[in-house]
């Protein structure tokens, strides 16, 4: 088969490393790619949300399966035209999109289908946002409606730093029109938890779980980041909470597009918070998690274009009646390396060096994020730039690994946190 792969960042290196472990593929592809994705497919220097050049390339090449990695040209409709060409995609459609396209919509449906999540309020107006949260006070979040790569959260410890929020959102415009509305939602207390699961709106496969950290420093300080590291699985969910998260939120979302008429197909997100009153959904994303999806590949032993392939046939029953994916009993931890300056501003061209010497170290693979190849040489391309990803027995060997492997790898100004997995180590 011939698969083209969307997306340039570690969770599509993540992708790409696993599906070349299938006997289906003949040939992969990935638009546009990174330095790290050339090591094992074929990059083609289209942009993402690029649809229409991406749309004539698929088929051209006749590619069998287009995965889609980035959230935004799921929004934007690329399954819808690749579809509309009789074009095979795992992503789904623009109106599923919506889940992540916009936090109201997310937000409005959890209500509607009694899915637990935060109490909030929805916000068009800059000066109505400011007055509810002088009246609310805080803690509070502010999140921006629609896209903005991860970083249009803002957990507001004061009312001051909740009415900046909003206006750097919906008046300075810092996403965009993402900042159109706003919602304002209590601060919900606990550890995060990021369930994964496979669906075609009538079959659902879970995948293993995680946990991500999306503060830029250690001991969840500093601002939102679009993840600095994650491990697998994550031991604050117990079978029974796990569960719990599937009967009350990813089931009762997947069949509430079902009854709003959205037949979802992909991948489905849910970003959970563990509270003292149980589970509540915090945000549900319609793709693979990054970083998680380089915690979670790892440890698949399933044939993952099987199970994307399954999905978007509408055939995932033939999976669902082994009633599991196969899974990797052993522990995954992956540490991002970040460039200095983010999650704002950062230089690009810095030489990467160690990349050699940490793939040498055993059940170690470091996916690249923000890199490019010149000659021989592998340099800064983004934020994150790699993401070091170790297996072990326990979490605690899986972050021994991680971080020894981190160790042998530097740039200019080179940043990364510390404590990634530290929460399973003392929970588990």
């Amino acid at each position: 088969m011939r698969i083209l792969v969307i997306g340039s960042g570690g969770r599509e290196h993540a992708l790409t490393w696993k599906i070349t472990q299938s006997e289906l593929v003949d040939k992969l592809f990935c638009a546009p790619g990174n330095g790290g994705i050339s090591q094992v497919a074929e990059c083609v220097d289209i942009k993402a949300d690029n649809i229409p050049q991406l749309l004539d390339f698929a088929r051209r090449e006749k590619i069998d399966l287009t995965v889609v990695g980035p959230e935004a040209a799921l929004a934007a409709g690329l399954s819808d035209e690749f579809t509309k060409y009789g074009l095979k995609v795992f992503g789904p459609l623009k109106l599923a999109a919506k889940l992540e396209g916009s936090k109201v919509f997310a937000k409005e449906l959890m209500a509607k289908y009694n899915v637990p999540t935060a109490d909030f309020r929805v916000f068009d107006n800059p000066g109505e946002a400011i007055r509810y949260i002088e009246k609310i006070g805080a803690p509070c979040v502010v999140k921006a409606d629609g896209l903005a790569q991860g970083k249009g959260v803002v957990v507001a410890q004061t009312v001051d730093e909740a009415k900046k929020a909003v206006s750097a959102m919906m008046q300075e415009k810092i996403f965009g029109t993402a900042g159109n509305k706003v919602i304002i939602e209590e601060c919900l207390q606990g550890q995060e938890a990021s369930i994964l699961v496979f669906t075609d709106s009538k079959e659902i496969i879970p995948l293993v779980s995680s946990q991500d950290h999306k503060r830029v420093f250690d001991n969840d300080q500093g601002a939102n980041t679009g993840g600095m590291g994650a491990y697998s699985p994550a031991p604050v969910v117990t079978p029974g909470l796990f569960k719990e998260i599937m009967e009350k939120v990813i089931y009762r979302t997947v069949d509430g597009l079902v009854r709003e008429g959205i037949i979802y197909k992909g991948v489905l997100y849910a970003g959970i918070m563990l509270t003292k009153e149980g589970p509540k959904a915090l945000e549900f994303n319609v793709r693979f998690g990054d970083p998680e999806t380089q915690a979670i590949l790892p440890r698949l032993k399933s044939d993952l274009l099987q199970v994307m392939l399954a999905t978007s046939d509408d055939k995932l029953n033939k999976f669902s009646k082994t009633g599991v994916l196969d899974w990797e009993t052993r522990a995954c931890v992956c540490v991002v390396c970040a460039a200095g300056g983010y999650p704002g501003s950062y230089e690009k061209a810095k030489v990467i060096s160690g990349l050699e010497e940490a793939a040498q170290l055993k059940d170690l693979v470091v996916f690249h994020a923000g890199t490019k190849k010149s000659a021989a040489k592998y340099l800064t391309n983004g934020g994150r730039v790699l993401g070091v990803t170790g297996l072990g027995n326990t979490i605690k060997e899986a972050i021994e690994k991680t971080y020894q492997a981190v160790g042998k790898i530097s740039f200019e100004g080179m940043h990364y946190r510390r404590d990634i997995g530290r929460k399973a180590v003392v929970s588990s």
